[in-house]
């Protein structure tokens, strides 16, 4: 049995939908990632679990029992805020300890819980800080421990990094992976940050207008996108879009602007004529002075943005189209502006997009 079932959940706020008829199940132990743009109803899915919002319809079960009526209170589910939400007045272990107080745990077991919580983030030596005295990546640590102290079934997470500068957030990142994996708790986090996701989570929901539009593991959404939304959104993409047609005895595609068809990365069961697109990633474009065997397109290099050990390749084609591509630096140290090259790719490279 699942950790967390959802059947059919929706949430209107007047006329406007922002959750429409989600299905989801999340498994015991998962790391689990809601992943969207600003406004597509994430955050309110993340309230209608916690109990904050109540669903127009549908059900929520967590380890087998219905709470869709139960409040917040009552369920076995924690949530860390994006704001943290820590007590001015308290200090780091009067925090921590604050929710274990509500629940009337005895001082000496709240005590020994809170200690062990300090260790778990490791803040231990801060307990008598209050959070004024705190920097922004301990606070979030703090927040984490008072989450974690009443050992809730489902940790939910509101854009838990959003707060913090990159470097940080790459090291809370892996900090929050060996949290997890410690405690066995089931996490679920909101994102609208795409690396974030894709390098935390064991699978990830990609939620578009109140809907769930994809879910899979993070290899799965980033390279098998199942749609036009999915694959712009998660990462970088180059998008063609065209007909099928005959050609090289099986479907190719047509598209405005290009004059030969592209191959396509494999038989497709659609008619002629049908209108789809391909993706390609960055990452998967292959530049070079000559033109190589099989498909390929003139283009002339717009810039060349150095960003360390890779740099990304602007690009325009004879029809004015826009490509990127990414490259390691050193092969683009020879790149130069209104240079004329060729941009090429395997075609079991690319993903058809009927959506």
């Amino acid at each position: 049995m699942a950790l967390l079932e959802i059947s059919g959940a929706s949430k209107r706020f007047g006329a406007v939908t922002a959750v429409d008829r989600v299905f989801l199940s999340i498994e015991r132990g998962e790391f689990f990632a809601l992943l969207g743009p600003s406004g597509c109803g994430k955050t309110t899915l993340l309230r209608l679990i916690a109990g904050f919002e109540t669903p127009n319809e549908g059900r929520i079960v967590i380890d087998g029992t219905d709470i869709t009526a139960v409040p917040p209170y009552a369920r076995p589910v924690n949530m860390m805020f994006q704001s943290y939400a820590l007590f001015p007045h308290l200090d780091v272990a009067g925090n921590i300890a604050f929710g274990l107080k509500q629940e009337g745990m005895p001082r000496q077991r709240r005590a020994a819980r809170v200690e062990e919580m300090l260790a778990l983030v490791q803040m231990t030596g801060f307990a008598k800080r209050r959070p004024h005295e705190l920097s922004g990546g301990q606070k979030q640590r703090v927040a984490l421990a008072r989450a974690l102290a009443k050992m809730p079934k489902l940790l939910l997470l509101d854009e838990p990094l959003a707060a913090l500068d990159r470097k940080l957030r790459e090291e809370t990142r892996l900090e929050l992976m060996g949290i997890q994996e410690r405690v066995g708790t089931t996490f679920l986090v909101v994102t609208h940050d795409q690396e974030e996701a894709l390098g935390l989570a064991s699978r990830i929901a990609v939620m578009n207008r109140g809907e769930l539009v994809q879910i899979g593991t993070p290899a799965e959404i980033y390279e098998r996108p199942r749609s036009r939304f999915v694959a712009d959104f998660v990462g970088a993409v180059n998008l063609f879009d065209g007909r099928l047609i005959n050609a090289f005895n099986a479907l190719a595609l047509k598209v405005a602007g290009i004059d030969e068809p592209i191959p396509l990365p494999e038989p497709v069961n659609l008619p002629v004529d049908a209108a789809v697109a391909i993706a390609v990633r960055p990452e998967n474009m292959r530049l070079s002075p000559a033109r190589p065997a099989g498909f390929a397109l003139a283009a002339t290099i717009v810039s060349v943005g150095y960003q360390g050990g890779q740099s990304t390749v602007h690009l325009s084609t004879t029809s004015g189209r826009s490509l990127r591509t990414h490259l390691p630096s050193a092969a683009a140290l020879g790149l130069a502006r209104s240079a004329v090259v060729w941009v090429s790719w395997s075609p079991s490279d690319a993903v058809v997009l009927t959506e």
